[in-house]
């Protein structure tokens, strides 16, 4: 075979001399992939998927089939025949469980192998003899049959959870527009055709708010947030440590929910607490305040900030618990600047004061398959095609430390006293160092929170995956496909943030990444954060 040649095996040293390479020169050995099974080198992976049907009688895309692995299956297989040097014959009959299914055959025996870059998702281009396939199929698929049962009822267990969550979900945004236009509906009918807007309560002109400020009537998602005890404990900190910046003062509370940080600071000394709300949960904290003796203290408002008219002209002090997931989802920090430019006297402050969004590199191929895999067979079909768009959607979820495979790398900060509304969507570059051999296959973003200003007694905390575990969680950005990385390699690249056209309380993210060395391009990806 003309495209084909050979070197020999030097088995007294782990790296290639050159004179092992008697028949390629400079340009060939950098394009040689060496085969599974011998020592002999090709220019593409597709002739040596070839070479091994034809002369080793290992079919790649049969083996597949058989034991239904998915891109990460091939990458174990790989790695495996690398490192251990099974014979072809051994996999005509394997036993379960599979000798390859270690995750210690994600990590790479060669460096740079270019076959564990090929798109095992098409093998079109290999070449089988279809007869032999089937036969063989058909004789050695009845192992597996149990296995293959098992794992089909699995993905429809799977599949029965992902519908009863999306139906949830839809069943509690249903309600709270119900329960939006009831509310319209019965205001509207009262004497004169008062609406809630002309009360100096809500304002009734922007719907697409409605379920946004309803989710936050239910008691259910501030008792999450109450018994999120490094959030609540970090803000009654800062407060009732630092008495100085609010006795004698008038203090804001925007988005005050119960009220349990307008409590803290009437605690702390506090002449006035003036709580804004435009949730329903602001009845409740009318009550909550009653019942802890503080009505002269403490005056709530229902109304957006944007809306309502203050007792007073200029407050000294803006407290809020304004952040979401990714730092910036639900956008509340624009009505906390909204208030700051228009009621903070100039000489006063907002807290939390600083803040920053961190990026770090995920690797952990457990999480990736249940996330990812479930699509590649659904009741027996394939709807990989699904991938995209799942990874199109940021997860939320609770990260394992052990999964981080890089540096840390800040992307964004924000001083909450003088940013500018514009400061909030940004293209800010990041520079993450690879700690180990592996792939990447998603990045991770938390970020931290400052109390500082002024204050006698600092008060910061993290989201990170290594601090305690907050209701924000981390926010991971899965890849459509692993990045391959070694140890020490660096992937620098650029993060976009901007509000989403369709709906400004969402958020239109992009990753972008390459290798520093090279400046190859090894991702471009784009997500909606809603």
């Amino acid at each position: 075979m003309a495209d084909e040649v050979s070197f020999k095996n030097n088995e007294d040293s782990g790296s290639e001399s050159d004179d092992e390479w008697e028949e390629m020169d400079e340009e060939e050995q950098d394009s040689a992939i060496v085969c599974l099974f011998c020592n002999e080198c090709f220019k593409t992976a597709e002739m040596v998927w070839n070479h091994c049907v034809s002369a080793h009688g290992f079919d790649l895309s049969k083996i597949k089939r058989m034991h239904g692995l998915d891109f990460y299956g091939c990458i174990k297989i790989v790695n495996y025949i690398r490192k251990l040097k099974p014979s072809p014959e051994s996999f005509e009959n394997v036993a379960l469980p599979l000798p390859w299914e270690s995750d210690e055959f994600l990590q790479p025996a060669l460096p740079n192998d270019e076959l564990l870059q090929y798109d095992f998702d098409d093998d079109s281009d290999v070449e089988v003899d279809s007869n032999a396939d089937a036969a063989n199929n058909q004789e050695a698929s009845v192992p597996y049959s149990k296995y293959l049962e098992i794992k089909q009822r699995l993905h429809q267990l799977e599949n029965r959870a992902y519908c009863a969550e999306a139906n949830l979900a839809r069943a509690l945004e249903e309600i709270c527009q119900l329960r939006s236009v009831a509310q319209n509906v019965l205001f509207e009918d009262q004497p004169g055709g008062q609406s809630r807007s002309k009360t100096g309560c809500a304002s009734c002109d922007n719907a697409e708010d409605d379920p946004y400020f309803s989710s936050y009537a239910h008691f259910g998602i501030h008792e999450e947030m109450l018994k999120d005890t490094t959030r609540t404990e970090s803000y009654r900190d800062f407060i009732l440590n630092n008495p100085t910046i609010f006795k004698d003062k008038i203090v804001l509370d925007v988005g005050c929910g119960t009220g349990i940080l307008s409590m803290f600071a009437a605690k702390a000394g506090a002449t006035r607490v003036i709580g804004i709300d435009q949730s329903e949960i602001i009845y409740q904290a009318m009550d909550i305040v009653r019942e802890n003796g503080l009505e002269n203290v403490i005056t709530l408002l229902k109304g957006k900030a944007e809306e309502v008219a203050l007792p007073v002209d200029k407050v000294d002090v803006i407290i809020s618990e304004w952040m979401g997931y990714f730092l910036l989802f639900e956008s509340m920090l624009d009505t906390v600047l909204f208030a700051r430019d228009k009621w903070l006297k100039p000489t006063g402050c907002v807290y939390p004061d600083r803040c920053t969004l961190c990026l770090a590199a995920l690797g952990n191929s457990g999480k990736v398959e249940k996330k990812l895999n479930f699509w590649d067979d659904v009741y027996g079909f394939k709807m990989s095609c699904m991938k995209k768009s799942v990874c199109s959607e940021p997860s939320v979820e609770t990260a394992d430390p052990g999964d981080e495979i890089s540096s840390r790398c800040k992307v964004k900060e924000l001083d909450i006293t003088s940013c500018k509304l514009s400061d909030l969507q940004f293209h800010s570059a990041f520079s993450v160092k690879i700690s180990k051999d592996g792939y990447c296959l998603a990045f991770i973003a938390y970020f931290d929170i400052f109390f500082e200003k002024n204050c006698d007694k600092k008060v910061n905390f993290s989201t990170s995956p290594s601090d305690s575990t907050t209701h924000w969680k981390q926010t991971v950005f899965y890849l459509e496909k692993p990045i391959s990385v070694t140890k020490g390699q660096v992937l620098e690249g650029f993060l976009s943030c901007t509000k989403s056209v369709k709906d400004p309380r969402s958020l239109d993210i992009k990753i972008e990444v390459s290798d520093e060395k090279t400046q190859k391009q090894l991702c471009c990806q784009s997500y909606l954060l809603q």
